[in-house]
């Protein structure tokens, strides 16, 4: 069996306040992630992502546990160009234009080569004259897309991937992801818009208070946490001008009054309802106790 993109065991990660309180960022993670996934990492304010994220990437080191990006340590990945990452903090040089951005952060890769093509991948071909502080938070971000492909990386963590991208821009970045994931590289992404993770990702991570909670496959994270609704459709010739056909609607209520049925409505399980689920103010031993039922 391959070598998994990423393997942490036992990850754990304390910090101090200002006022000396210890404050236990991540406790006791356990994650594999193979190649070629589509990952969602999701979790309230302060439930350990981004701390989890920056040991992943090396640039925190855990208290304990370990961490192996491609079988090495993360530092070791990210200098060979395994592991390319795109977060929400970090600027970019607003004098550049796209092409020169680009060209800089090729030229330190060794890859030259690879500047045409990243600017194609990240649709800013259209765009590669354009100073940096012209673009639109959107296109910034396309722009911070395209520096991390620069190394050709078989793992992509992206913190936030489409914060200002309109719909069809979004759209059109995944659908990029899908590409590449079914070509091998490895995609573990944040987000705040749990639609998109929704949409776009077969697994969710769902952390709180430092512990992952649940993972599993995202269907199977909505089916588990996130309630049904049933709902149906008349056939077509009950329904009229007026609506629907009342002795018709009468002898539908009927017949599902020995049910105790008095309202019927269906829609999919929401992965926004597993997620309120999964995150509320619950001890996190009983949210896990839940999860392996």
């Amino acid at each position: 069996m391959s070598t998994p993109a990423i393997r942490a065991t036992g990850l754990r990660k304390q910090f101090r306040q200002a006022d000396g309180t210890p404050v236990l960022a991540v406790d006791d993670v356990d994650l594999t992630i193979h190649r070629g996934e589509i990952v969602a990492f999701l979790g309230p304010n302060g439930a350990g992502k981004t701390t989890t994220v920056d040991m992943l990437l090396g640039l925190t080191r855990p208290d304990a546990g370990t961490v192996e990006v491609y079988g090495v340590a993360p530092g070791a990945a990210v200098r060979a160009g395994r592991v390319s990452a795109v977060m929400q903090t970090g600027g970019l040089l607003n004098d550049f234009t796209v092409e020169e951005t680009v060209r800089a952060i090729a030229a330190l890769h060794g890859r030259p080569d690879r500047v045409d093509v990243v600017l194609e991948r990240a649709r800013l071909t259209e765009l590669a004259g354009r100073r940096v502080e012209a673009c639109s938070g959107g296109e910034q971000q396309r722009l911070k897309f395209a520096l991390a492909l620069v190394p050709d990386p078989d793992l992509v963590i992206l913190d936030e991937p489409t914060t200002g991208m309109d719909v069809g821009a979004r759209q059109e970045f995944w659908q990029t992801m899908r590409d590449d994931a079914a070509h091998g590289r490895t995609i573990v992404f944040a987000t705040h818009y749990l639609a998109e993770a929704d949409e776009f990702a077969a697994r969710t991570v769902l952390m709180n208070h430092g512990r992952i909670v649940h993972d599993a496959a995202t269907t199977d994270v909505r089916a588990a946490y996130g309630g049904r609704t049933l709902t149906f459709r008349p056939p077509a010739d009950v329904v009229g001008s007026d609506g629907i056909d009342p002795a018709w609607l009468a002898s539908v209520q009927h017949a599902l009054a020995p049910l105790g049925v008095t309202d019927l409505e269906v829609s999919a399980a929401s992965l926004e309802a597993a997620f309120l689920a999964l995150t509320a103010d619950t001890p996190v031993d009983t949210i896990l106790q839940g999860a392996t039922r």
